[in-house]
């Protein structure tokens, strides 16, 4: 997991080739002007997913994680908190075909989204976006999916 705002997001450039093909498109592009839905940068190894979402308590949501894809997360308006953890106990089985999977766990680590912030969640890693963050219960996000595995 990497935390940090927009302005530093070149300093993780060569840690993967999908990775910089996302920053390198990130700097040249207005996240906020795109429409709600999915925008394509390169096929099916990158890609941004920009949605309206109602923000839930922390309480009671269970952690998500990616086999093949990182996320990349970006709130265009609004405020959200995220937590993060190592492990967990399966809540629901694992979806090869939307690559995702949740499990139930404690959080060991958190943040908040917003003014220019960006959450990255690596494959495998137990993340558990768009909770409740002051007087925020809704955001605009866009979610930059990139392919780092193939399987």
């Amino acid at each position: 997991m990497i935390t940090d705002t927009l302005q530093h997001l070149s300093r993780y450039r060569g840690m993967h080739p999908a990775l910089d093909t996302a920053i390198d498109w990130l700097e040249t592009h207005d996240l906020t002007a795109l429409p709600d839905g999915r925008t394509v940068i390169d096929g099916e190894t990158v890609f941004i997913n920009v949605m309206e979402a109602d923000l839930h308590p922390t309480e009671g949501s269970d952690f998500e994680y990616h086999n093949r894809y990182a996320d990349l997360q970006i709130d265009l308006t609004g405020s959200e908190y995220w937590e993060w953890t190592t492990s967990g106990t399966e809540t629901i089985p694992f979806d090869t075909a939307k690559d995702i999977g949740f499990l139930s766990g404690t959080p060991q680590a958190g943040g908040v989204l917003g003014e220019k912030r960006f959450v990255l969640f690596f494959p495998q890693e137990l993340h558990k976006p768009s909770c409740l963050h002051k007087h925020c219960t809704h955001v605009r996000k866009a979610v930059v999916k990139i392919q780092m595995n193939q399987n």
